[in-house]
């Protein structure tokens, strides 16, 4: 099984507590991340794009990095490791990001990739005025289909004459050709969403949530081999997931509990609220499986992994197993202590890291 980081582009990653470690993300720290992380043989690292944050008390993602200039400057430190921005596609024409992929791809030596969201927050959008209305919802895969498109015809010509519905080229050009394939990855959960990534994309993540629960998102990675199967393209599920790894599960357990113990409670209403805003209620799409416990949510944007180095390791292994995954992306509560825990006390337990699938 394939190993990525997610990297702290946004302040306080991807706690939403006043409890969690609190930081401001940088250049310096996301390079040390990558670093590490290409030193302890993970195969990519991805940076996220937020436009608008959550608030609160922890002023959760109000601070964010931008994806592309971030990983363009990473491109130039780095000599193996696969780098994805990520591209917001209400905010960028498809050629300009073709040209800007095509740029980092040149720096990195044909290492770069680009993570499509298609917009499922609408105030990032509505405060530069470029939300075009809640019909966006229903569309979103077919503007997102156009997209990338136009992009793949750039990439593998250097012209695009596309007259769809959402954009019309004209004799458009992008030169020079990058040196090597550009994947495509998406995070796409509906049933729309996933027939889009088997019929566009490389990787889509499937949605993992719960604490402790490796298994729980075996139906969204099946949902994404049954698409493929009848698109007849290769598209490999990626799972994201939280790790908090300690000596002992006791010790693990606690950091966890101190860390709920200060849920931003300001910050989760405000996540929740824009989620709410799409009408898609599909069962095993993000905005309809917000964490919840008895006591109230669980302040994370992703399943978590709380354990001892080989409790982890275990549940790594298990995920491993769910038939059509390729690859994990993990997201550290500390990144530069927790990518070291992990590389030196969780790694050499991993039993799936002896059958590693080839790089992206």
């Amino acid at each position: 099984m394939q190993l990525g980081v997610f990297i702290p582009i946004g302040n306080n990653g991807w706690i939403i507590s006043t409890t969690s470690p609190q930081f401001m993300p940088s250049y310096d720290l996301n390079l040390t991340v990558v670093q590490k992380a290409e030193a302890f043989g993970f195969e990519f690292a991805m940076s996220m794009i937020k436009l608008h944050g959550f608030g609160g008390p922890s002023q959760h993602w109000d601070h964010n990095l931008e994806s592309f200039t971030l990983m363009a400057g990473l491109a130039a430190q780095t000599r193996r490791i696969q780098l994805f921005a990520t591209c917001a596609v209400l905010t960028m024409p498809p050629p300009i990001t073709a040209r800007m992929a095509m740029t980092i791809d040149n720096i990195s030596h044909g290492r770069f990739g680009v993570n499509i969201v298609s917009g499922w927050q609408r105030r990032e959008y509505s405060q530069m005025g470029l939300w075009p209305g809640p019909e966006h919802y229903a569309r979103r895969y077919e503007y997102c289909a156009e997209y990338v498109t136009i992009m793949q015809e750039l990439w593998a010509t250097g012209r695009s004459n596309l007259q769809g519905e959402f954009f019309q080229m004209d004799d458009c050009r992008c030169s020079p050709l990058p040196t090597a394939k550009i994947p495509i990855i998406c995070a796409a959960q509906s049933d729309a969403g996933t027939r889009f990534a088997a019929q566009y994309a490389d990787y889509n993540f499937c949605a993992s949530f719960g604490e402790n629960t490796p298994l729980a998102v075996a139906p969204s990675v099946d949902r994404l081999v049954k698409a493929t199967a009848e698109t007849g393209r290769s598209c490999g599920a990626l799972l994201m997931t939280i790790i908090i790894a300690e000596e002992t599960d006791e010790l693990a357990q606690a950091k966890w509990a101190h860390y709920k113990a200060g849920a931003d409670i300001e910050a989760l209403d405000y996540r929740d609220a824009q989620a709410a805003d799409d009408p898609n209620k599909d069962p095993l799409s993000l905005p309809a499986r917000r964490h919840s416990t008895a006591d109230g949510r669980v302040p994370a944007i992703s399943g978590i992994l709380v354990g001892s180095y080989a409790t982890v390791a275990r549940m790594l292994d298990q995920m491993s197993e769910i038939p059509g995954v390729e690859g994990v992306m993990l997201i550290f509560d500390e990144f530069v202590e927790g990518m070291e825990k992990f590389g030196t006390r969780v790694m050499p337990l991993m039993r799936c890291r002896d059958k590693v699938r080839p790089a992206m």
